[in-house]
């Protein structure tokens, strides 16, 4: 299997990629919202069903 960033054979340290530097530029990705999980959820949907949001 190869790094999904650059293509180079993965390194077992740093799996699945094939070095720290390929690490990090995925975990930036994620942190810049480069990549997105779907959700089935609502914006508020953490809320609590009998109450609304506070608006101002």
């Amino acid at each position: 299997m190869s790094c999904p960033i650059c293509a180079k054979e993965r390194v077992q340290k740093y799996r699945p990629f094939c070095s720290r530097r390929c690490a990090d530029i995925d975990l930036a990705g994620w942190m810049n919202g480069r990549y997105t999980v779907p959700s089935q959820r609502e914006e508020n949907d953490d809320l609590p069903r009998d109450e609304d949001p506070v608006t101002h």
